[in-house]
């Protein structure tokens, strides 16, 4: 490709990982963002997303120059919407500088009319020096003349023409506006937009960051850089000293991290217990990324794809504990996390001093506190990490990682956490992801259930099924989610995503967090019996939207 002359403000495309190129335009990045070592490179905010990366030059183009071209290869929905983002910011920016440009034509007639003024004003003091009296002495008139000169040329000038000759700034040379050089201190991505991308306005559906005042929520910018080691860098210094004083941080990666070839590899052993939905995921994205990892899964068969793709094989937890770094695990509930731990050959025969051992089961906080305090125990170091998507979003990378325990752990499984999840979250003690987790799939189950009664209720009143989701679909609950689930339901296809089983034991767990601490779950507990009745139905292995099947029957 041929060199490019690009500069800050201008419009590109900009080539993230195996992402489509993507509008978006070069900005001055955070203060306390480092530049990354080698090749030349743009920090670049992409329209119609939260993402913002260094890109290498080589992998910026024009936006004007290869808009049509990336408008024909590119079809989906969310690229429409940026570029449809760009366009109303091109269109708000001409408007500001149309509005100066006439603003500026206004200005230049106001200068030319005080200077007629000033030439007019001028000549009538010339000829009220002609008509003093002639007695009066040659140099005494040519004293008033030049008086009258002087008085003319001040006369000529505006107050803001004096202005601009007086100011040092050189002439020609548009005023410097600290604003579009420097980033705010905001933790808001709208405002680390700068000059005037300032204007730009989020299209509807984009949800802006957390804001700073939660203190389990304070987002740093993984740097994306060519090969280094990856850094944390805080987004403002505000958040710097919050992070210090809270002890709890988010770590927010441009979009899907997993399909961003920045990722430099943990060179750590990695060891991986549990192949089911989310673990096949997990692990085929730790291996992209160049991760040396050791699979063990119950009924070995399903290692096999795994070692083609170059996975070592462990014959027991135990074994695979002993010889790896870091060890991951994600299995089905807590009597399953137990016995791998607890049981024969399990991960606590494998602990020694400086083994460590993240949990990523979706289990209760009385479960994780316990198997944190033996592992503990042995030397070892435990985090919990329970993740929240399905079998797409581990297949694509995009989890979301809740994290709790031992925080130095956590920084080193980083780039683990980059391959398999776009964002991940530092909660503070053992257990309080759990609890995190159980809410989040109370809330997620809860809204299943009452999408399923609605289709039903449309149904059985003579309504389209389609209609309403069409209608759902253009309102405030549209989702993937939502029509996904719709989707399943209308044609009848239940494959599993997220199994009707594991929703119906997170909603069981979050109702007994709800009682420990008495507080009334009214809603997950109905949902959690419709729940029950899809399972005496044979639905435990189908997808959770088979719960609709509860309504039917």
């Amino acid at each position: 490709m041929a060199a490019v002359s690009l500069r800050l403000g201008d419009l590109v495309w900009g080539k993230l990982g195996r992402y489509p190129p993507w509008p978006g335009k070069i900005v001055n990045p955070p203060k306390d963002l480092k530049k990354p070592r080698g090749k030349k490179c743009f920090f670049v905010k992409f329209f119609g997303t939260e993402d913002h990366a260094w890109i290498k030059v080589e992998q910026l183009k024009p936006y004007h120059a290869h808009k049509e071209e990336m408008i024909k290869i590119n079809k989906g929905k969310r690229f429409q919407q940026a570029v449809d983002a760009v366009e109303e910011f091109l269109k708000k920016a001409k408007g500001k500088d149309q509005a100066s440009s006439h603003n500026s034509s206004e200005e230049k007639n106001w200068r030319n009319s005080s200077e007629e003024r000033g030439k007019q004003s001028a000549g009538d003091e010339k000829r009220k020096a002609g008509l003093s009296e002639g007695k009066l002495k040659k140099s005494t008139g040519e004293g008033k003349k030049r008086a009258s000169s002087v008085s003319s040329e001040r006369g000529s000038k505006s107050p803001l023409k004096r202005a601009l000759d007086q100011s040092p700034r050189k002439r020609g040379r548009p005023p410097k506006d600290e604003k579009d050089l420097t980033i705010p201190e905001s933790s808001t991505v709208k405002r680390v937009m700068t000059g005037t991308v300032a204007g730009f306005k989020w299209p509807p559906g984009v949800s802006e960051p957390v804001n700073d005042g939660d203190p389990h929520f304070h987002h740093f910018l993984l740097s994306q850089t060519e090969k280094p080691t990856v850094c944390y860098q805080a987004i403002t210094k505000k958040l710097k000293v919050c992070e210090e004083e809270t002890g709890s941080t988010s770590i927010q990666a441009a979009d899907s991290t997993a399909v961003n070839g920045s990722i430099t590899p943990t060179d750590k052993k990695i060891g991986f217990l549990g192949l089911g939905l989310m673990g096949s995921g997990i692990v085929s994205n730790l291996l992209k990324m160049g991760h040396t990892v050791t699979v063990w899964n119950r009924t070995a068969e399903k290692c096999d794809l795994f070692i083609q793709e170059g996975a070592r094989l462990g014959r027991t937890p135990a074994e695979v504990v002993s010889t790896c770094d870091i060890t991951f695990a994600c299995v089905s509930d807590p009597k399953a996390a137990k016995d791998l731990v607890l049981g024969p050959s399990g991960v606590l025969q494998g602990i020694r001093p400086g083994k460590c051992y993240v949990d990523m089961s979706t289990v209760d906080a009385d479960t994780v506190t316990e198997l944190a305090q033996v592992i503990v125990s042995r030397g070892g170091r435990f985090l919990e990490a329970p993740v929240s998507g399905n079998q797409q979003l581990s297949n694509d990378g995009m989890l979301v990682i809740l994290a709790a325990g031992d925080r130095g752990l956590y920084e080193d499984c980083s780039s683990c956490f980059q391959a398999m999840g776009k964002t991940s979250f530092f909660l503070g003690e053992v257990g309080n992801a759990a609890k995190m987790m159980l809410i989040v799939n109370m809330v997620q189950g809860s809204f299943m259930a009452t999408i399923a009664e609605g289709l039903t209720l449309a149904q059985v009143t003579g309504q389209s099924q389609q209609t309403l989701l069409d209608i759902l679909n253009q309102g405030q609950l549209a989702s993937i989610f939502l029509d996904q689930k719709c989707q399943n339901i209308l044609q009848g296809n239940f494959k599993p995503d997220f199994y009707l089983k594991y929703i119906q034991k997170d909603l069981r767990l979050a109702i007994a967090l709800g009682d420990s601490v008495n507080h009334p779950t009214p809603m997950a507990a109905a949902a959690n019996e419709v729940y029950k009745r899809a399972k005496a139905l044979d639905q435990s292995d189908n997808d959770m939207s088979a719960v609709y099947r509860a309504y039917i029957h």
